[in-house]
């Protein structure tokens, strides 16, 4: 699993991710894709290796002109709880907390005139959104067209916080905006009108000959990581999918990470600071391995197994789980209320604090 591409000769070059201004979807496609490399040129005929089949497993998503995926841990409440039992007394992870983060799911879905790996801004015809909890949605958002769409499950939020949220007419009578979002349902605003006044946003990319030199030591630095450390396994077919493994030591993988980028660490924010070697010296080195489940050539799932570096009873599932499929297009919402969102961010930051209920 490497940053690199393999081309057809056996060469290996940088991958062609091409930003896009609003897809988070597209992003993580890319950064997956160029994690788990990218895709081999071979004839069905041929016998894959392990790696080229999770090759073009991960290639086949970017053919695509939709995407989805779904991520979650797979675990319950009592063995989040069971994770924390050597807190501090009154420290403890609450119940209530261990509960939304146990149902917690934030699904995406993200569609294309083109194929994802080609799409570029103009190209994204619809993406959608979702935050749910336990008790129901907790955010959903959706732009289609020129036009983004946000729908607060307020309901939902108040009982996974154990916070009331203001309600409508605790607001003054000019904070219309944030009335319209408390209110739970829909609103609307111009989607340019979230990125237009984002910082860098127009900046080109750097051509600075060093930079560039850095990120290609980046990249095979990544690229002889795992080759030394993942080691790659195929487990057959189950459920109709076939199954491939990478396992690693966790401290000395995610170690080795950071020491690789630390080169990039200048072209960072300043608040995505790369964790010190002091910070990661504690972390456990127990083996972790993640499952890639293959259905019709495409990847369909990806299953990480935490119970190693917890202390959890034996039997307990613990797992970040994404599950990956076909887009479904974005719809837009019958009805929403249209909002200026520089008048609610002034709204939403004028003081106003969520009132706690009963003994929250």
């Amino acid at each position: 699993m490497t940053a690199n591409r393999i081309t057809s000769g056996g060469e290996t070059a940088a991958p062609d991710l091409p930003e896009t201004a609003i897809s988070t979807t597209r992003k993580t496609l890319a950064i997956t894709a160029a994690v788990l490399v990218g895709a081999v040129a071979c004839g069905t005929a041929e016998n894959l290796t392990v790696a080229q089949k999770l090759d073009r497993a991960v290639d086949k998503l970017g053919q695509g002109t939709s995407l989805s995926f779904e991520l979650g841990l797979d675990t319950d409440a009592a063995t989040l709880k069971a994770l924390d039992a050597d807190a501090a007394p009154g420290e403890e992870i609450p119940e209530q907390v261990a509960e939304l983060l146990a149902g917690a799911r934030v699904s995406v879905s993200v569609q294309s005139k083109k194929p994802l790996q080609d799409s570029s801004d103009t190209d994204i015809t619809g993406m959608a959104v979702k935050v749910s909890g336990p008790d129901g949605d907790l955010l959903e958002y959706r732009q289609v067209g020129d036009w983004a769409y946000l729908r607060t499950g307020v309901e939902s939020l108040e009982k996974a916080t154990g916070n009331q949220l203001p309600a409508p007419e605790d607001f003054p009578p000019n904070a219309t905006d944030l009335k319209q979002v408390l209110g739970g349902g829909w609103v609307k605003m111009p989607a340019d009108s979230l990125t237009k006044n984002t910082p860098g946003k127009d900046a080109a990319p750097s051509a600075d000959p060093s930079a560039q030199a850095r990120q290609k030591k980046v990249l095979k630095g990544l690229q002889q990581l795992a080759d030394r450390e993942i080691q790659l396994k195929d487990t057959g077919t189950k459920n109709g999918a076939d199954h491939i493994t990478a396992t690693a030591p966790f401290r000395t993988l995610i170690t080795g990470l950071v020491d690789e980028l630390r080169p990039l660490a200048g072209d960072l924010p300043q608040s995505a600071e790369l964790p010190t070697s002091k910070d990661l010296k504690g972390a456990p080195n127990d083996k972790i391995t993640a499952d890639f489940a293959i259905r019709n050539g495409a990847l369909s799932e990806v299953s990480v197994d935490l119970a190693p570096l917890a202390d959890t009873a034996k039997g307990d599932k613990f797992a970040l789980v994404l599950r990956i499929g076909k887009g479904e297009q974005a719809t837009a919402p019958a009805q929403a209320a249209q909002i200026d969102p520089a008048a609610l961010a002034q709204q939403l930051f004028g003081g106003h604090q969520p009132r706690p209920s009963g003994s929250a």
